[in-house]
């Protein structure tokens, strides 16, 4: 007789300011996430975070309370927890300047409230293993912020890759679909199957989650 496998929930404290937004938030999140605590301001945020140490913080970009910092402010208030806490911006901005603030401050990832709450718990699962996630498209927003050709001339592991397949590589670590990776280069999605299999060798990864978190690792797009 088949049984299932047991596992341990992700513990994860909800940092918004809106309690209709944080209720509709656990409904929609999966059995892999355990929400231990909620948090509607600067101070609660910061306060539920040293109590609970949950493995993920999921956070408002925009708080009350504080010194106007919002989840920056959060952020630096926790920073003694970075090296057990992962924190995933949740956000309905998509605006540059909101993702790269918190990503300095020490975000692992950003999402916007439009996604699903299974996609909400697949980010939450890949944060909580170390991974970066962003929506589609954000992700360039950090990466342009860091210095990106700096960092590109000192990372010898671009060397493998041809320029075509650097510029494949920059597109689908920033979210964008094959198809769309095909029209934005004018090739065929077949030649974008070949050159994203051929970065992945290359760079010895195995999909494109582990190649976003690698560019943005090397703040390379």
């Amino acid at each position: 007789m088949m049984t299932d496998q047991a596992f341990t929930p992700i513990d994860v404290v909800v940092v918004d300011d809106h309690a209709i937004f944080r209720s509709g938030l656990k409904a929609d999140l999966d059995q892999r996430i355990r929400v231990v605590a909620e948090a509607a301001t600067v101070a609660e945020a910061i306060a539920a975070v040293h109590q609970h140490a949950p493995a993920v913080v999921l956070l408002d970009v925009h708080l009350p309370g504080g010194r106007g910092g919002g989840g920056a402010e959060v952020l630096a208030g926790c920073a003694d927890m970075f090296s057990s806490v992962k924190f995933l911006a949740l956000s309905v901005s998509d605006a540059a300047e909101d993702v790269v603030t918190v990503i300095r401050a020490g975000a692992r990832g950003y999402v916007t409230k439009s996604i699903s709450g299974r996609e909400i718990s697949d980010a939450v699962e890949r944060v909580a293993g170390g991974d970066a996630v962003f929506s589609p498209r954000l992700a360039g927003f950090v990466l342009d912020a860091f210095g990106t050709q700096a960092a590109i001339s000192a990372d010898e592991e671009l060397d493998l890759l041809s320029a075509r397949e650097l510029e494949v590589m920059r597109l689908i670590a920033r979210g964008y679909s094959y198809k769309e990776v095909a029209k934005d280069l004018f090739i065929s999605v077949k030649t974008v199957e070949t050159h994203v299999s051929s970065v992945l060798r290359k760079l010895q990864l195995s999909n494109r989650h582990e190649l976003t978190r690698w560019a943005v690792d090397r703040r390379i797009l």
